[in-house]
């Protein structure tokens, strides 16, 4: 585990410690409110115990734990240098929505009692108190460090002259106050016993290699010289020129591999996002279950024949999965696409086929489309982890083989989703694929919990106002 990893798990405990210090202090803030409402007989507020807070008291251990959680997925321990305390206020206000809104479920449907208001109230109030005292007293430290070169990482830089330069130039000043260079050694031009001098008489705790231009064979020499002595070998994986992917590390078969990751790595928000999606398709199918009755027996009385209509389409990395829909075309819809194409064209560009007035689509089924009823079966196949809640609209199998440039095949990386960006927000309107696929690859590089849930919030009054899938 590396410093970063355990500096990030210190201050989850930390901020959970301080999540039961926010209930205590809470409970004895109300206990010391009614000792002093007691002078008034409490007329005007009838008192009912302090069971609010004995619910609290019986799951504070639960919510200690899942606050510093939540907190992560927002991105609140990352990129934890130097930053404004306003900064830090927007994930905490994001995770109290969060917690808010599981509550709001967990209490309908298991039919529980909410702690009472004083208590969601006060709790998280004294807890972004308490946290952002705690960050602050963080930022201190940081500041310190910055004007403190002996509280500093001290590090030797070694590699070819030009690319020190450039490495040092890209740094983030962030990151550079945390640094102090003692010195930089021409790995291109000098051998390892010279690093193994320059390391005996300049004591540091970290070499950075920057092995771009620099023999693989002389970059492990220096490595091993540096391990001799017990330093920490930090080598920049520049020598890959990624333009897209991230760079992480991984074992495999017991080797250290260099991971480019281009779509968003394994994470608790990942983890989360799936946890939610089947959550909320259940709930989901249980609500709509009235639906679906009407809207089977509407297709049934319209257009005799199957209810529901299944095709292939490209799942995640373009792996086919059958995709659930109502019928909303006559039996013979497949057959006649190329018959339409040909007749009424195509209002999108590219390799995909949209018509807001497809004469396959019977009466009934236009009213299903508009009020995107057609889509509810998807949730079977959020329910068996073939699609999710949010995410790139999957495509047919076909048009996918169609796609013209390599590029749009990295929308297959991540899991389709029954909305998304362009779904939610512009698609009745954009008629270029290109701009669709560029939406959904914006959606990819800058993925969050909060995103998803932004998008969720855009897509229902695209939905509730009629504007459906064409």
């Amino acid at each position: 585990m590396n410093k970063n990893a355990i500096s990030t798990q210190a201050l989850q405990l930390i901020d959970a410690a301080l999540v039961l210090l926010a209930a205590f202090l809470s409970e004895k803030i109300w206990q010391h409110s009614w000792e002093w409402l007691d002078s008034f007989e409490r007329i005007v507020i009838e008192r009912k115990s302090s069971d609010g807070f004995t619910q609290l008291g019986n799951n504070v251990w639960v919510v200690a734990v899942f606050i510093p959680l939540v907190l992560e997925m927002f991105g609140f321990y990352k990129q934890r240098y130097k930053r404004s305390l306003r900064r830090a206020v927007v994930p905490i206000f994001e995770t109290f929505m969060v917690i808010f809104f599981l509550l709001g479920v967990i209490t309908m449907f298991f039919k529980l009692d909410l702690p009472h208001r004083p208590t969601l109230v006060m709790v998280p109030s004294i807890f972004t108190v308490l946290v952002l005292l705690r960050e602050w007293g963080l930022q201190a430290y940081y500041r310190h460090v910055a004007t403190h070169d002996e509280a500093k990482i001290q590090v030797i830089l070694a590699g070819a002259p030009g690319a020190i330069e450039e490495w040092e130039a890209s740094l983030k000043r962030a990151d550079r106050d945390r640094m102090h260079v003692v010195q930089r050694f021409n790995l291109r031009d000098h051998d390892e016993l010279e690093l193994d001098s320059m390391l005996a008489s300049h004591p540091a705790e970290r070499v950075v290699f920057l092995v771009r231009d620099i023999a693989f064979d002389k970059v492990t020499k220096a490595v091993e010289t540096a391990e001799l002595q017990g330093v920490e070998a930090w080598i920049a994986a520049d020598f890959v020129r990624a333009r897209i992917a991230k760079p992480t590390f991984d074992l495999f078969n017991g080797q250290s591999m260099l991971v480019l990751r281009s779509t968003p790595s394994l994470s608790w928000a990942l983890l989360a996002k799936d946890f939610f999606d089947r959550i909320s398709a259940a709930v989901l199918l249980v609500m709509s279950s009235p639906i679906w009755l009407i809207a089977a027996a509407g297709i049934m009385i319209s257009n005799p024949g199957p209810v529901f209509f299944r095709q292939r389409r490209a799942g995640r990395y373009g792996k086919p999965f059958g995709m659930w829909k109502f019928r909303t075309m006559y039996q013979d819809a497949e057959a006649r696409l190329a018959e339409v194409k040909e007749k009424a064209g195509n209002e999108m560009d590219g390799p995909v086929f949209k018509l807001e007035k497809d004469p396959r689509v019977f009466k009934f089924g236009e009213i299903l489309r508009r009020t995107s009823i057609d889509e509810l079966p998807q949730l079977i196949n959020v329910l068996k982890g073939e699609m999710s809640m949010v995410g790139p609209r999957p495509l047919p199998i076909y048009e996918v083989a169609a796609f013209e440039r390599s590029a749009h095949r990295r929308r297959l990386s991540v899991k389709p989703g029954i909305t998304c960006t362009w779904q939610a927000g512009g698609r009745n309107k954009i008629t270029s694929f290109e701009e669709w696929v560029q939406m959904d690859l914006e959606y990819i590089d800058n993925w969050s919990l909060w995103e998803d849930f932004k998008i969720v919030l855009m897509t229902v009054p695209a939905v509730l106002f009629g504007k459906g899938a064409k």
